[in-house]
């Protein structure tokens, strides 16, 4: 294990204080489950590339309900009309 030192915000230790009680671990144990859990998420969520891969991937499959086909051209427009509205 590496020691190493860091500075929390008065709420941030506070809240870690509690929980570390609640389940009844050390304050140092509770700071390395929070960052294995945080390293976790961030592993397995989908990279930059890959979301907009897939935000690309839905352009064109849908139609417009009111059957307009200049959406690309006149979004400006009609997104203000819908706010209006």
């Amino acid at each position: 294990m590496v020691r190493t030192q860091i500075h929390l915000k008065d709420e941030q230790y506070q809240a870690l204080r509690r929980a570390a009680q609640r389940r009844g671990i050390s304050l140092s144990e509770a700071v390395r489950q929070c960052v294995s859990e945080h390293l976790a998420r961030e592993e397995s969520a989908p990279s930059r590339a890959e979301l907009v891969r897939n935000a690309l991937s839905v352009v064109g499959k849908f139609r417009d309900c009111e059957g307009r086909s200049d959406v690309a051209r006149n979004h400006d427009r009609y997104l203000d009309q819908a706010y209006r509205r």
